[in-house]
């Protein structure tokens, strides 16, 4: 195989592997938000021993990056495909994390549902905002879509609106629990709004990669 097939045929295995990587982190939150609402424990438990997957994909990236820089002593505009590999990575993997933080506060307030009843119609709300996100971080990176990675932004203003909506509630006067169901909700709340976060992150760099212009 000729140096430059060679270098083709890795790229091409860095792509999949990221969108392996998507699709584990939208498996992950939508499991999170069922130990979540549901105080299923079997879900939280299986995100939380998952994450070592997602790790594993990203350390498989990191190595595969770092070997073709090492070996092939990439041009300008291959070495901007691998470093955006690197990045986008990152920011999956962040949110593989995010996801575990939800699981976790499932399982330590088992066997009592961690989020009451007057927050559920929020977060069902914000994780279906952010199963979409992943669901089309996933499709921007098999087909390298800028249309797709620029809709998450007006994704992100959905997920942004229902945080102000989740700290209205909060922070209503006939707010009936107290202080710490409050901040378990508060920043169960931002694990979701930073998963969106890192997904426009990670739309970012593909436009950057397909256009080299920063967002």
């Amino acid at each position: 195989m000729a140096l430059r097939e060679e270098f083709r045929a890795d790229l091409h295995i860095v792509s999949q592997l990221l969108v392996d990587m998507a699709e584990a982190v939208r498996t992950a939150m939508s499991e999170a938000t069922k130990g979540l609402l549901h105080a299923d424990r079997p879900a939280a438990e299986d995100v939380v021993a998952r994450d070592a997957e997602v790790d594993a994909l990203y350390q498989q990236v990191e190595e595969r990056v770092t070997d073709l820089m090492a070996r092939q002593a990439p041009v300008a505009s291959d070495l901007r495909v691998l470093i955006t590999a690197l990045q986008v990575a990152a920011d999956l993997e962040r949110m593989g994390d995010l996801a575990e933080h939800v699981a976790k506060t499932a399982l330590r307030r088992h066997p009592s549902p961690a989020v009451p009843a007057e927050l559920r119609p929020v977060f069902t709300a914000k994780a279906e905002v952010a199963d979409k996100m992943a669901a089309k971080i996933a499709q921007v990176l098999s087909k390298l879509d800028t249309v797709g990675a620029a809709e998450l932004e007006s994704d992100d203003d959905v997920m942004d609106d229902l945080h102000v909506d989740l700290f209205k509630v909060m922070l209503s006067p006939d707010w009936p629990y107290g202080a710490e169901t409050a901040i378990d909700g508060a920043l169960l709340g931002r694990f979701y709004e930073r998963f969106a976060d890192h997904a426009v992150n990670a739309g970012h760099h593909v436009i950057y990669l397909v256009t080299g212009e920063q967002v």
